[in-house]
């Protein structure tokens, strides 16, 4: 009883962040193109705010911005809102974007 409580709790939880991401990914625009050039270097700076390296993630972030013209909102995770961003691999397959 106590674990179908939890996993109700869970799913709950995971339908409010989903519709959270929604709404702010409307609100601000994001996808490919969704940017200007000028307008990387800020997104960059809060994508890469909590890196421990904050040159080599600023580095690789205005890369990626400058191709997708397109930055996830948050520090980590939200991909899935750049797909152009999401989608470029380094040579090794792993992603090159921060």
């Amino acid at each position: 009883m106590a674990n179908a409580k939890l996993l109700s709790l869970l799913y709950v939880l995971l339908v409010l962040s989903t519709i959270a991401t929604q709404a702010l990914a409307r609100h601000y625009q994001y996808g490919n193109r969704s940017l200007r050039p000028h307008q990387c270097k800020k997104r960059c700076s809060q994508r890469c705010s909590k890196s421990r390296k904050t040159h080599e993630c600023m580095f690789f972030c205005l890369k990626c911005c400058a191709k997708c013209l397109c930055v996830p909102p948050g520090t980590y995770g939200n991909k899935q809102l750049c797909p152009c961003y999401n989608n470029w691999k380094t040579k090794r397959g792993g992603p090159k974007c921060p």
